[in-house]
């Protein structure tokens, strides 16, 4: 099955307690990562982005907002929003959102991703969406182009 932040019950038998418990074990790992790696790189968070892809963009757009300080944004790839209904009363800060999901995805049905959407929009976000054509859980070329450019775009720098 590849590797995972946090159990999924319908896929593993567990049970929805331990997947809640195991995202906020994860959240909060990667959260204090970020700020250890900004850090120990000499960064900052306009110059951090994070890209997730399936429960590494359920990750991103849960910690992204609930910093103190805005990243430069988020790319999220075949994943969901966790817990939206807590974000407008959660969000600390709003980074520019990039969500793409393919049309074909067996995993997390790309209906995903217009629901994450809207409640990133009724939140306040800035976010930009994406359906990569004929593409199951995956990433494709034209998923990979759209986000090279927007994290041109949101971290200001060039393509070498």
């Amino acid at each position: 099955m590849g590797r995972q932040w946090f159990s999924i019950p319908w896929l593993d038998g567990s049970r929805e307690s331990e997947m809640v418990a195991g995202f906020r074990r994860s959240a909060d790992i990667l959260d204090r990562y970020i700020t250890e790696a900004m850090a120990e790189e000499g960064v900052g968070p306009a110059q951090t982005a994070l890209v997730g892809f399936s429960q590494g963009t359920m990750m991103s757009l849960h910690v992204a907002p609930r910093r103190a300080e805005a990243l430069a944004g988020v790319v999220g790839f075949s994943g969901r929003l966790h817990a939206n209904e807590n974000l407008k009363q959660e969000a600390l800060t709003k980074p520019p959102v990039l969500l793409i999901h393919g049309d074909q995805d067996e995993m997390i049905p790309v209906a995903a991703l217009g629901q994450a959407k809207t409640a990133l929009a009724d939140a306040g976000f800035q976010v930009r969406s994406h359906i990569s054509r004929g593409i199951g859980h995956g990433i494709a070329p034209d998923g990979l182009g759209l986000a090279l450019a927007f994290l041109i775009e949101h971290l200001g720098t060039e393509a070498e």
